[in-house]
């Protein structure tokens, strides 16, 4: 690849939202300023219909670098919450006799274990690396867990009262909306829900008629504990799951999405509107990939035939899993690119094409000295004493994207503006925080604090929940102490 700085310039006109903004971390200010969280929760959400393209993997890398940057920036722990969209449809067909559109969505057509399958082929491992990259880390649920949880649930049963007023929002041309209940016997459900009813609706739950092409008419209960699955479409799914996400005054949710949602939730804030008390969250749109025609770049239509790949689309950009390397690499170019965007507001508040895409990618640097290093962040007392040599044992819990940390990694720790690079000597495990201190010894997890102390201070930054997943001891090496 060409190393001409020309080549990676972007050139990016003023806008609205970047003329107010120094950084374009600094969406989630002003909501961070008002409720003093705790954590905040950069939320993203994906079909999980088959491989990602390039709009999805750019979403998904944006919010492990902004929860990375608020995290810098604000001194505000981070983390993000895949959305796995299981309820995608897999599969649609006609009833031949009344021509009213069925789905079935991957969950019941695959089951638990096959959206588990696709997750693991397609996701997991991006997200272990992006966790790696950035030093946040993840929760991964499926829209079937959401639903089946009674907090869900219970936000949904609300909605019903005013159901007339939300209705024409969600659905402004004919007010009916897609509120899917599949058929008990076979999971099948009518796409449109055209000839789903509403029967009654109380405090405890509320009853529904439908149609299935192949047993007839059905009622379906839905209470907070009851299995029916809740198929809510699009809009409708994102007031539900938003108004819930903001009653959490712990911990904040920043809605992260596509630059094409910026008119679809034109209609979610208007039902929001219709169901007072809550505001809508916080949301950052990010720059949506295009076609050399204007239009979003998408792979449906591409793979109807109704459009020939666009001029500047490499093979990768359509399907990621065609990336010429591994997913380590991948997720090194990714962040990479949208580092350079979240740059400056100018190129982050933006679209762009594939051919200019491709035109930044070409001129990206192909090597760099430095070792790719997982990033994790420390407090100012800790990291000094890691910066000066002195500190050799870091404790951590084990989240999911540590489960893999192995002797010889590097790990870069991060305080403010300063980082020290490291290299993992060892890795050790042990059932809790008292177990690990007597075994490595309180001095070389930090030589200023006694014992009793150290266990207290753990303990503060880790809950039982935490220490629950187990906890590691990484005794390191320091390869270089900042500048």
């Amino acid at each position: 690849m060409s190393s001409n700085g020309s080549s990676l310039e972007i050139v990016s006109p003023n806008n609205v939202l970047a003329n107010a903004m120094l950084r374009s971390v600094d969406m989630v200010r002003p909501r961070l300023q008002a409720t003093n969280p705790d954590r905040v929760a950069f939320c993203v959400g994906t079909q999980i219909n088959g491989a990602p393209h390039l709009g999805t993997s750019l979403v998904q890398t944006a919010a492990f670098l902004l929860a990375k940057q608020t995290k810098r920036a604000f001194g505000v722990d981070t983390i993000v919450r895949f959305g796995a969209l299981d309820n995608a449809p897999y599969d649609v067909r006609l009833d031949p006799e009344t021509h009213h559109a069925y789905q079935q969505t991957y969950f019941h057509a695959l089951g638990a274990d096959g959206v588990e399958d696709l997750l693991g082929k397609y996701y997991r491992a991006m997200f272990d690396s992006l966790a790696d990259a950035t030093g946040v880390d993840y929760e991964i649920e499926t829209y079937t867990a959401q639903q089946a949880d009674p907090a869900f649930r219970h936000e949904f049963l609300a909605t019903l009262g005013r159901l007339d007023q939300i209705r024409w929002p969600l659905a402004p041309s004919h007010g009916q909306v897609h509120l899917r209940l599949p058929c008990p016997q076979c999971g099948w459900a009518e796409k449109r829900a055209e000839r789903t009813r509403l029967l009654r609706a109380g405090s405890g739950g509320a009853d529904f008629a439908a149609v299935c092409t192949d047993h007839g008419d059905y009622e379906v209960a839905v209470t907070a504990d009851t299995s029916a699955y809740l198929d809510l479409a699009t809009l409708y799914r994102n007031l539900v799951k938003e108004r819930l996400a903001v009653r959490d005054h712990v911990t904040l949710p920043v809605m992260v999405k596509g630059g094409d949602w910026a008119y679809g939730c034109q209609l979610v804030d208007e039902a929001f509107a219709q169901l007072p008390g809550l505001a809508p969250p916080p949301r950052v749109f990010t720059p949506m990939v295009l076609t050399d025609t204007g239009a979003k770049l998408s792979k449906s239509l591409i793979r109807d035939g109704r459009v020939a790949p666009p001029p500047g689309a490499r093979p990768w950009m359509l399907d990621v899993t065609d990336w010429d390397g591994d997913t380590d690499s991948f997720v090194d170019a990714m962040v990479w690119l949208v580092g350079r965007m979240l740059a400056d507001p100018k190129h982050f508040y933006r679209s762009y094409t594939t051919a200019e895409l491709d035109r930044i990618m070409t001129g990206r640097p192909a090597t760099t000295t430095t070792p790719r290093a997982r990033e994790m962040n420390l407090y100012r007392r800790y990291f000094d004493l890691v910066a000066a040599g002195t500190k050799t044992i870091e404790v951590r819990v084990c989240y999911p994207n540590l489960r893999t940390l192995k002797v010889g990694d590097h790990i870069r720790f991060v305080c403010g503006r300063d980082d020290a690079l490291t290299k993992v000597k060892r890795v050790a495990r042990y059932a809790t925080f008292e177990e690990m201190l007597d075994t490595e010894g309180p001095e070389r997890v930090n030589p200023t604090s006694p014992r009793d102390q150290q266990l207290a201070n753990i303990r503060r930054i880790y809950g039982p929940d935490k220490e629950a997943l187990g906890v590691l001891a990484i005794e390191i090496e320091l390869l270089n102490a900042p500048a």
